[in-house]
């Protein structure tokens, strides 16, 4: 079957050229390899990128609608969406890894996407003090995990509708999280979540009546930043569900946030 992401990923693809030698842009297919298996993903190159610059580079977590194999499912909800939409706005290298069916955003499908992202930064010019995470749903919850392991690697967070406690059901079925965003040990989750992320700058958005993750699990995240110092800003949009990422990525007062945050401001 004739699939609209593949002609996307190709449609996008713009040739151009640094002395002589021809760069693609647009979204672009790639893998990570890792042992035995391979896990494909894509990558987004703004149409004037150039290597003689180091340009920003962002990490996008998707949402379980677009989990599989495919390689592709995950640039058209969210970020992807809004790149088509409006590329203008989102001047830097996003990578778009893939989780596998029926998995999290934690454990090896989190590794590999942190691999994605390595790789990314290897193979164009990419500013590490300009890294940035953001996720949707389940992927939400995934860029809380990362960020939680590893909050000094990215210059800010983006995060709609994303869980931070101990989930026990995955696309609507039982499903125990044996490695959930925040470990059990640590205490309670939003109070340390927040102290592992009061010094990076985190925008938060939720709909107040989404069924699938309570805002409640936005509004609790928030207020403990918040009393932990940290810069965090919250919309919660009023009579929206599910769906808090059309807004938060539709904005081009978010993307210009993004990109003004640097880990060399703290």
């Amino acid at each position: 079957m004739f699939r609209l992401g593949a002609f996307m990923a190709i449609a996008l693809v713009l040739p151009t050229s640094v002395f002589g030698q021809r760069i693609e842009t647009g979204f672009l297919n790639r893998a990570v390899v890792d042992g035995t298996e391979t896990r494909r993903y894509q990558v987004f190159v703004p149409s004037d990128y150039t290597p003689s610059q180091r340009w920003p580079v962002i990490l996008f977590l998707h949402g379980g609608g677009e989990q599989g194999d495919d390689g592709l499912l995950q640039t058209q909800v969210g970020l992807g969406s809004a790149i088509r939409l409006h590329a203008d706005r989102w001047p830097a290298i996003v990578v778009f890894p893939q989780v596998r069916p029926g998995k999290r955003w934690n454990a090896q499908d989190a590794a590999w996407a942190l691999k994605a992202l390595e790789q990314t930064q290897r193979e164009f010019a990419t500013d590490p003090n300009r890294v940035y995470l953001t996720g949707l749903s389940r992927g939400g919850a995934g860029a809380y995990y990362l960020a939680y392991r590893d909050p000094g690697r990215f210059a800010a967070v983006l995060i709609s509708c994303g869980r931070v406690t101990l989930a026990a059901t995955l696309g609507g079925q039982p499903a125990p999280d044996l490695d959930p965003v925040i470990p059990a040990s640590d205490g309670d989750p939003f109070e340390a979540l927040a102290a592992k992320l009061k010094n990076t700058p985190v925008w938060v958005f939720h709909g107040d009546v989404d069924a699938t993750i309570s805002v409640e699990e936005s509004r609790r995240a928030t207020a403990a930043l918040k009393r932990a110092g940290g810069s965090v800003t919250y919309t919660e949009l009023p009579g929206v569900g599910h769906n808090a990422w059309d807004t938060a990525y539709g904005s081009n007062e978010v993307a210009k946030w993004l990109f003004a945050q640097r880990r060399t401001n703290r």
